[in-house]
């Protein structure tokens, strides 16, 4: 919140043959009470941009602490994980062409949560690359996800997790980005919301060609005013 201290901290926690995980922790201070807590930890994987064709090969991480060899090994597990869910997600996906009957009387239409935005890309949302930042497009997609989730709330939803967030493509300045947000599942106290982005050139605007750029899903639940949790209504895909 406006007034608290917040300290960013980042390190490679594992390089592997051309890629690397970093990890990222967010923590915050209040000034008048001096408390210090831990609100957010991510991990972020990159790769080197090369200069020729070829992929740059990564150097292995110099490990100096226990924390270091932890992250170390857990970094494989992620790794694995992450290329696990990939796959699976890729064998529901066409599995998935065939429609499965609902019935639920009280249930919301999935199409009153869908939420769509177009913002151009500037120079002040690129970076030193020319490609637009990936926190700027994070903050693109949690405006429109937020949006999505209080229709089907109608309070304030509060942002608790982003899942599968992915760079499929670049965009650059001059880009026209399309965010198209809507509610896929709602699970008692909490719900899911999938955003897709797209990004379009001046030519590829006119022939309607879009650039698949990113897709996530992130999470949300939403309190009253007794700090409860607040149950969400079943959804009719």
């Amino acid at each position: 919140r406006v007034g608290q201290i917040i300290t960013i901290k980042a390190k490679v926690n594992r390089a592997f043959k051309t890629s690397m995980e970093v990890g990222i922790k967010v923590t915050v201070q209040d000034v008048l009470t001096d408390v210090e807590k831990i609100v957010s930890v991510a991990y972020a994987t990159y790769v080197a941009k090369p200069v020729g064709a070829g992929k740059i090969e990564l150097e292995p991480v110099k490990l100096l602490s226990t924390e270091d060899h932890l992250e170390h090994t857990l970094a494989t597990e992620r790794r694995r994980i992450r290329l696990g869910y990939e796959q699976l997600f890729q064998n529901l996906m066409q599995e998935s062409n065939k429609e499965d009957t609902f019935e639920e009387e009280d249930a919301v239409s999935t199409d009153l949560t869908h939420v769509q935005s177009i913002e151009l890309v500037q120079p002040p949302h690129a970076n030193h690359h020319g490609n637009t930042f990936g926190g700027q497009i994070m903050a693109w997609m949690e405006t429109v996800a937020s949006i999505s989730a209080s229709r089907l709330c109608r309070s304030y939803p509060v942002l608790k997790s982003v899942n599968m967030f992915k760079f499929w493509g670049p965009s650059v300045v001059g880009d026209r980005l399309v965010f198209n947000a809507i509610v896929n599942n709602t699970f008692q106290n909490s719900v899911e919301v999938g955003v897709r982005v797209e990004a379009y050139n001046c030519e590829e605007w006119i022939k309607d060609q879009a650039r698949h750029i990113n897709s996530a899903f992130l999470i949300f639940n939403t309190v009253n005013d007794k700090g409860q949790l607040v149950t969400f209504p079943r959804i009719k895909p």
